[in-house]
C-alpha cells in the first residue's frame, strides 16, 4: 500500500510562491546583468567582466531553472508515473556546470590583463555600480533561499545561492580595484579576478555534485538512521517487525519502500490499518513531504517466500 503519509508538509509546496520568486530572480538577474555591463564599459576592469560574464551565465541558468520550476509541478502522467520532480536536480546540475564556465571564462581574462599588465580606469563609479549589485543580490540570494527551503524547492535553493555566490564574485571586484585604487598596481584586479573564479568553481561544484547525487539516488545516511529510529519506534509499539528499508529523494518528495511483517493470525483489514498508522506516524516526523510504500507479510512462511531478503527488525 501507498500513503502520503504527511499532507500538511504537502500543502507546504506552493506553485505561485516559489514561481513568483523565480519571475523576481530573473527579472533582477536581467537588471544586474545592465548595471554589471555598464560598470565594465566604465572602468575596463578584468575583475568587473568575470562579475559581468558570471551574470550572463546566471540568466541563462535562471532562465532554465524557471522552465524547470514548471515542469516539476507538473503532476504525473502515463510516461511519468512518479511526476517530473527529478528535473530540479538537471537545473541544478546545469547552474553548476555553467558557473564552472564563467569560472574558466574569468581564469583566461584575468590571465591575460596580468600578463599584458593592463589595469582598470574610472574606479570610483566601477566601485558604486559593483556595490549597488552587491546589496540587491544579497537581498534577492536570501529571499530566494528562505522560499525554497521553506516550499522544499531544490530548484529555487540552487538559484538562490547562485546569487549570493554572485554577490561574492561582485565583492571580489571591488576588493581589486580599491586596491589598485590605493596601491597603483593594476595588476590587483586580474588577481581578484583569479581568487573570484576560485570561489565560484567551489560553488559550482558543489551543485553538480549535490545534481549527480541526486539523480543516481545516493544514500543520505543521517535520514537513513533518522528511519530506522521511527519505525523501529512504531513497529515495535505495535508488535510488529520491518525490513527492506529503502527511501530516495525526488527533489521534492522523499519516497521510502518498506516491508512490515505481522502475525499469521491478524486479518489483512486489522494489518493494513495497523500499516496506516504506522506510515501516518513515521511521515509527521518530517517536514519535506514523504511517500511511504509498505508491503504486508506475515512471519510464519516469510523466509520460505524470501529466501535472500535482509532479516526483519524486531
Amino acid at each position: 500500500m501507498e500513503l502520503s503519509s504527511n499532507p500538511s508538509a504537502q500543502h507546504t509546496e506552493s506553485p505561485q510562491a516559489t514561481s513568483g520568486a523565480m519571475r523576481l530572480s530573473l527579472l533582477i538577474g536581467f537588471l544586474m546583468l545592465v548595471i554589471k555591463m555598464g560598470a565594465y564599459l566604465v572602468t575596463g576592469s578584468s575583475a568587473v567582466l568575470g562579475d559581468a560574464a558570471e551574470s550572463v551565465v546566471h540568466v541563462a541558468a535562471v532562465m532554465f531553472a524557471s522552465f524547470s520550476l514548471w515542469l516539476a509541478t507538473k503532476p504525473p502522467d502515463e510516461n511519468h508515473r512518479y511526476g517530473h520532480s527529478k528535473i530540479a536536480f538537471f537545473s541544478a546540475g546545469t547552474e553548476g556546470l555553467l558557473i564552472i564556465l564563467a569560472a574558466v571564462y574569468i581564469v583566461y581574462q584575468s590571465l591575460g590583463m596580468l600578463i599584458e599588465g593592463t589595469g582598470p580606469g574610472e574606479i570610483g563609479k566601477g566601485i558604486i555600480l559593483t556595490a549597488a549589485t552587491i546589496i540587491i543580490n544579497s537581498v534577492l540570494g536570501a529571499y530566494l533561499v528562505k522560499v525554497g527551503r521553506r516550499h522544499h524547492s531544490l530548484i529555487l535553493v540552487s538559484n538562490g545561492k547562485h546569487v549570493l555566490t554572485d554577490s561574492w564574485t561582485s565583492l571580489g571586484a571591488i576588493g581589486g580595484l580599491a586596491l589598485v585604487y590605493f596601491t597603483g598596481w593594476s595588476g590587483w584586479d586580474p588577481v581578484f579576478g583569479l581568487i573570484m573564479a576560485a570561489n565560484i568553481l567551489v560553488s559550482g561544484y558543489g551543485l553538480v555534485r549535490e545534481s549527480v547525487g541526486g539523480l543516481m539516488d545516493v544514500a543520505h545516511p543521517e535520514l537513513s538512521d533518522e528511519l530506522k529510529v521511527l519505525f523501529e519506534r512504531e513497529t515495535q509499539a505495535r508488535g510488529v517487525s520491518f525490513h527492506a528499508l529503502r527511501h530516495r529523494d525526488s527533489g521534492v518528495v522523499h519516497w521510502v519502500d518498506v516491508h512490515l511483517l505481522f502475525p499469521d493470525d491478524i486479518s489483512l483489514k486489522e494489518a493494513h490499518r495497523t500499516a496506516t498508522e504506522i506510515e501516518l506516524a513515521v511521515g509527521k516526523a518530517f517536514q519535506k513531504p514523504v511517500r511511504i510504500t509498505t508491503h504486508l507479510e506475515c512471519e510464519g512462511d516469510h523466509d520460505d517466500l524470501h529466501p535472500n531478503e535482509d532479516a526483519p527488525s524486531k
